[in-house]
């Protein structure tokens, strides 16, 4: 398969070793690259809409180095030096391990991967979305709306891409969101629009746009309600008031029938319980001054459960809401319902994500002596998610073409097969 001068001994870890250094010595990004580049051109890759994240990957070992502290402190995005492989923020639950991050830019066509990066295993998301989406349209000269998660809404991240085309999800962190999702009524949907936001798989959703400027650029805000969303979000909040009325009643119980030395005692106990609360609060109604057996004075805390109602209704005017934010205003505008479904596509970096880390394909630990061979592994795992998922675009396509699907996983016809299942199949 591989040519008849290749010979089996050819084939051997220190081969395969001294091949990825090889790469690496190269240019990672630059291979990636050329092969991207090459693949839209013949393919005919729609780069209307780019979706970028992040996720991290856990590692078995120690991976001790010097680190230099002036190069870390670079803004460069392509790194000189290897990265370094470390603890942070771990999407795979495994908070005990050191780990590396990987951020991954893919079209909305396909989900094919345009742009991929190595990063510490202590970045952060915030820190760097922002310089990866300058990087990427250095490399890529392509007029694209970049679409990414909340972690690039920052007024730094904002002034660094105002030359870019964005969409992206407001933090409610930010003072305006709050009292956005908190007062602002979406708007009914009329008859006539019911149908078309029907057809475009929308019918549970509302929404009202604004327009804000926040950290120097303008920008329309959709303020979005979903209802299965806020479904979901009261009946949680349902069972947050539930759980916490019988915690209360346990710590109602407690302070009432212990017996303090000082009023002050008393007060501190039941502020550090309250901490403890988040729709409910335990008050003070009287501090009664009494005796013990013993004959030593006490204080006993007479006290009642209320409501946070502020709170609860705070978090329910919020249930279900959330905001999206784009620089395309004006000339540039989209419809609100482009700006919806263009977010909600973003989980075609999530898929990716699945496929790199699903061990049918590839592992689910790896065993990597070098930060430069890890690198390389990801380099290679995501060209290998560019062959599927363009064998799996190509696939769909051709079922659209001659409009006969096949049977999936539980029976029923689809054009939209994964190249996963078609695998198992066979």
């Amino acid at each position: 398969m591989l040519g008849e001068r290749i010979k089996p001994d050819y084939l051997n870890d220190d081969k395969i070793g001294r091949v990825m250094d090889e790469l690496y010595k190269y240019g990672l990004n630059d291979i990636f690259i050329e092969v991207v580049l090459e693949v839209i051109k013949k393919f005919k890759i729609d780069l209307k809409c780019s979706h970028l994240d992040s996720t991290s990957f856990h590692l078995d070992g120690e991976y001790k180095r010097e680190e230099d502290k002036e190069k870390q402190e670079e803004e460069k995005i392509i790194k000189e030096r290897p990265i370094f492989i470390k603890k942070g923020y771990s999407r795979d639950h495994r908070p005990d391990l050191k780990q590396c991050v990987l951020d991954l830019i893919t079209s909305q066509d396909g989900d094919i991967p345009l742009f991929v990066r190595v990063g510490d295993g202590n970045e952060s998301d915030k820190a760097v979305f922002g310089k990866v989406l300058v990087e990427f349209k250095k490399q890529i000269k392509f007029d694209s709306i970049m679409v990414c998660d909340s972690a690039l809404y920052g007024q730094e991240n904002l002034q660094l891409i105002q030359h870019l085309k964005w969409i992206t999800r407001v933090p409610m962190t930010i003072k305006k969101a709050k009292e956005l999702v908190q007062n602002i009524e979406v708007e009914e949907v009329k008859d006539e629009d019911k149908e078309k936001r029907s057809d475009l798989n929308l019918e549970s959703y509302t929404w009202k746009e604004e327009i804000v400027t926040y950290g120097g650029i303008k920008q329309t805000w959709l303020i979005v309600l979903s209802e299965k969303r806020q479904k979901s979000d009261l009946e949680k909040l349902e069972k947050q008031l539930s759980q916490e009325e019988k915690k209360s009643q346990k710590f109602l119980k407690e302070i009432q029938s212990e017996e303090f030395e000082h009023p002050q005692a008393a007060r501190y106990k039941l502020k550090a319980i309250n901490k403890k609360l988040r729709l409910l609060e335990i008050k003070e109604v009287e501090l009664i001054e009494t005796y013990s057996k013993k004959k030593e004075k006490i204080y006993k805390m007479i006290s009642l459960i209320i409501k946070k109602d502020e709170e609860i209704s705070r978090k329910t005017k919020e249930a279900g809401k959330f905001i999206l934010a784009t620089n395309l205003v004006e000339e540039n505008k989209l419809e609100a319902s482009e700006i919806l479904i263009t977010y909600k596509n973003q989980q075609s970096t999530e898929r990716g994500f699945r496929f790199l880390k699903d061990p049918l394909f590839f592992t689910d630990s790896f065993f990597v002596e070098k930060p430069e061979r890890i690198e390389t592994m990801l380099f290679l795992m995501s060209l290998c998610l560019l062959i599927y998922n363009l064998g799996q675009r190509e696939l769909i396509n051709c079922l659209k073409r001659v409009k006969k699907g096949i049977n999936n996983q539980v029976g029923k016809v689809t054009l939209r097969p994964t190249l996963k299942w078609i695998f198992q199949c066979f």
